[in-house]
């Protein structure tokens, strides 16, 4: 009887690799090794930068925030401190998103923040 070597199972092994490489440019999407090796540089690039993604994202709107607050003649730092003393449990992508979409809402919210900052500068005076 003639020594079994994984036969169909190491066929369908390649062709489980080389359907995830398929799309990849030249020799990775066809000979396995180059495709095992593409695919695991993929999967380490794709656990990364869905980490950096959510840092870029945060950036993106406290960079709006900051330019909305600037049209209103207040700082950021000065906003958001404003509102955790008010007590205003918004999250800085949805401050962002009422800056843009809802200017009148944003204008209340930085009077809340302004009360809320001058009357700590006015106690600590």
């Amino acid at each position: 009887m003639p020594r079994a070597r994984k036969g169909a199972a190491r066929t369908q092994a390649r062709r489980k690799l080389l359907r995830e490489a398929r799309g990849y440019y030249g020799t990775k999407s066809r000979h396995k090794q180059q495709a095992k090796v593409a695919i695991m540089r993929a999967k380490r690039y794709a656990w990364r930068d869905r980490r950096a993604r959510k840092r870029d994202f945060r950036a993106l709107w406290i960079t709006r925030i900051t330019a909305a607050c600037r049209m209103r003649g207040t700082r950021y730092s000065l906003f958001i401190n404003g509102l955790q003393r008010a007590g205003v449990l918004l999250n800085r992508k949805m401050l962002s998103l009422i800056a843009i979409e809802d200017p009148k809402t944003f204008d209340s919210l930085v009077e809340v923040a302004k009360k809320n900052t001058t009357a700590v500068a006015a106690a600590a005076a």
